[in-house]
């Protein structure tokens, strides 16, 4: 049958007596990893090859066909919901179907496509996995949106449907898109699996039903998680005694436990860290709230704490006891001129949830790109849209607010008070930055992993809701720890040096917001999870460880002209008309005219060129975003390549100089496959064949200098290195 793929197990077809089986691509029906093409909306033209297979020789093949068939591996709990058979997993490259037949399935924890070719894949091209979710596997946890595609139509897919599609488009929150094919496939499995995927990802759940409790159940007596350098817990006052001693801050601050078995606050941890002065009675005066907690002292003895607000009254009298408690304990850490505090709202006077929702929502959509012809049809205006999402302007604001707290701390020589209505959103975000920033700790594993279990875990960040893992409002959902690992990526692309880690575990920590396995991210406070969960010791994902392909009108010869402009044309998107203040300026500009010592103080550049995409983790699964053979990695492979060709030669010449012996033939070393690493390195190898477009030629022009590119239109300008 020419390179058409072998048909799946249990792939008896009953619709067409004759089944049109795409033509494979030429060397074979598989195309690269964890992308998805297909509909998009856009008609595509006939395949030009097409061959025919009748359901009887389906049938004839089954028994073969099941012999080949990929396992469904299943984890702890794991229980298998339903499936579909002769399944293509497809890609839409410039009208021309191309893709492998397998079978679909459902599981409580996951959606998986086991492609009947998977044994064919290359080595080099799967070295790099993730050891619980395959490159084909959707936790339910990760799914976005569900489309359907009904006669060449995408539609938006919920509920009970009264007509099911011949094509299944599922975007997902880690912005990998697939697209499966329905058209071969039985018409009750076709209902079956369709009406399954859309339930168990779209339909509100019940805490209990999450995966996380049958894993938790059927996982207890398996061995621990590898027990070497965990992160510092913070469930037992010793944890936060260490803590305040590793700081300096118990000479001012107290380990406290009135909250133990959270009989005053659920909201709180059971053990956290108050002002010395402050009387315990008063921790449980308003349930927790209106209380100084502790974050991280500053090596001049100043402190960063946080505050969530008291309940709001309109009762005069109730106003006035809330007024003279508040001036009693602000009292505890504003004591001039010995002792001077700022406090800093951020539920008033910066980012708003719905501001960051909003901006995300807009900014990932620049990167669920269905086919080749979308990405170049929003190539054209990718700034005008990059620019109207507001994204990287959110980041730079939060980035920028980190700094103006460092001012206070470092250079006034003050307190600085953090309030929000829970203290558990932006409290969590800022704070955090702050200790990134000053503290070389928190640039380490095993301090950043700390960090988050300090700061978010203990410090009641509503992962559950924020997430939206119940699916039961969207009214409570934004990426704030997403913002905040985005901004930790900028620091880490501005000061590579200053960080035991690299952007990788940064995206690997991404991507586990959705992997219901561990506890981490799935609850909203630890009292909720202490009341939940099984306590197994749990840690972190540990991790080790930009171009852009040739478009538009830029060849491989202008890259220095494509950077150079896109400095500037960043500049205009982000670049804010708030003016900063002279003390801060003073204290940034006298940061930046230095020299950075990495194992102190580190600052980011604000300017707009310096914000930029976090291209690992958003542009991975794009084809067109990465460069063969390019990108950081390869060029060290490269490097290390030759060093190892000079030694090589240098220890030749030496053998040969000491010894007479006729010179015997050597075996051949062992190259590197620099050449087949990605500029998106560990992430993407993948290709999409296509062509490039043609570009507008309305209005066009001679290209001019840089600077007259720079204020071209969006439509003449490339992607370039973000």
């Amino acid at each position: 049958m020419g390179g058409a793929p072998a048909a799946s197990a249990g792939g008896r077809c009953e619709r067409p007596p004759l089944l049109p089986r795409v033509a494979a691509s030429q060397g074979g029906g598989m195309l690269g990893k964890g992308v998805g093409g297909g509909g998009g909306g856009t008609k595509a033209p006939k395949p030009s090859f097409v061959s025919y297979v009748r359901p009887e020789e389906i049938h004839t093949n089954e028994k073969e066909a099941t012999e080949k068939e990929v396992t469904l591996h299943l984890l702890p709990g794991e229980q298998l919901l339903c499936e579909a058979n002769t399944v293509l997993k497809c890609v839409q490259e410039d009208s021309c179907q191309r893709g492998i037949y397998g079978r679909l399935v459902c599981t409580d924890f996951k959606i998986a496509f086991l492609g009947d070719d998977e044994s064919a894949l290359d080595n080099d091209e799967t070295q790099f996995k993730n050891k619980v979710i395959g490159e084909n596997d959707i936790t339910l946890h990760c799914v976005d949106q569900i489309y359907g595609v009904f006669d060449e139509k995408k539609k938006t897919l919920f509920g009970q449907l009264k007509k099911y599609p011949e094509k299944l488009v599922i975007h997902c929150k880690d912005l990998r898109v697939f697209h499966f094919c329905l058209r071969y496939t039985k018409e009750e499995e076709v209902k079956r699996i369709v009406s399954g995927i859309i339930h168990h990802t779209q339909a509100p759940k019940l805490l209990k039903r999450l995966f996380l409790f049958s894993y938790a159940t059927a996982a207890r007596n398996s061995p621990a998680t590898d027990p070497k350098k965990h992160a510092v817990m913070f469930d037992t006052l010793q944890d936060w005694c260490r803590e305040l001693e590793r700081t300096k801050g118990n000479v001012k601050y107290k380990e406290v436990s009135v909250n133990e078995g959270y009989k005053v606050c659920e909201r709180l941890p059971a053990y956290f860290v108050v002002p010395a002065s402050l009387l315990e009675e008063d921790i449980a005066f308003f349930q927790g709230r209106g209380i100084p907690i502790w974050c991280w002292s500053c090596h001049n003895g100043c402190a960063l704490l946080k505050m969530s607000a008291l309940p709001k009254e309109q009762d005069d009298g109730l106003l006035q006891i809330q007024k003279n408690f508040l001036d009693r304990i602000y009292k505890t850490i504003h004591r001039p001129p010995y002792e001077t505090a700022k406090t800093e709202d951020l539920s008033n006077n910066f980012l708003s949830l719905q501001e960051i929702q909003m901006a995300y929502s807009k900014f990932k959509q620049l990167f669920l790109i269905d086919n080749s012809t979308e990405f170049w049809d929003t190539d054209i205006k990718w700034f005008s849209l990059l620019e109207s999402s507001s994204w990287l302007d959110i980041i730079r604001r939060c980035l920028k607010k980190a700094v103006e707290i460092i001012e206070c701390l470092e250079a006034q020589n003050m307190n600085v008070l953090l309030l929000e209505d829970n203290a558990s959103d932006l409290c969590c975000l800022v704070s955090s930055l702050v200790q990134v920033m000053m503290d070389p700790h928190c640039r380490t594993i095993f301090g950043f992993q700390s960090l988050v279990q300090k700061e978010w875990i203990m410090g009641g960040h509503c992962f559950l809701d924020r997430c939206n893992h119940l699916r039961q409002s969207d009214k409570e959902e934004a990426p704030v720890f997403l913002l905040f690992l985005d901004c930790v990526w900028q620091l880490v692309h501005q000061h590579p040096p200053a960080f035991e880690f690299t952007e990788t575990y940064l995206t690997v920590l991404s991507d586990s917001l959705y992997i219901p396995i561990f506890s981490t991210f799935f609850f909203n406070s630890p009292h909720q999870k202490d009341t939940n969960v099984h306590q197994r010791q749990l840690s972190l994902p540990l991790t080790q460880s930009k171009s852009s392909p040739k478009r538009g009108f830029f060849r491989e010869e202008t890259d220095h002209l494509i950077k150079n402009l896109l400095g500037k044309r960043i500049s205009k998107l982000i670049n804010s008309s708030e003016e900063l203040q002279d003390g801060f300026r003073e204290f940034y500009d006298s940061w930046h005219s230095r020299p950075p010592s990495y194992q102190g103080l580190l600052l980011p550049h604000l300017e707009g060129p310096e914000i930029k995409v976090w291209a690992q983790r958003y542009l991975r699964w794009i084809p067109e975003a990465q460069i063969l053979g390019g990108g950081g990695v390869a060029t060290m492979s490269k490097l290390l390549e030759m060093m190892e060709e000079v030694q090589r030669l240098q220890e030749k010449i030496e053998a040969r100089h000491h010894s007479q012996e006729a010179p015997q033939a050597e075996a051949a070393s062992p190259q590197r496959t620099s050449g087949r690493l990605s500029s998106l390195f560990p992430f993407a190898l993948l290709q999409r064949h296509s062509s490039k477009p043609v570009l507008p030629t309305s209005g066009w022009k001679a290209l001019g200098d840089e600077d007259d590119l720079a204020k071209r239109e969006d439509e003449f300008v490339d992607l370039g290195d973000v």
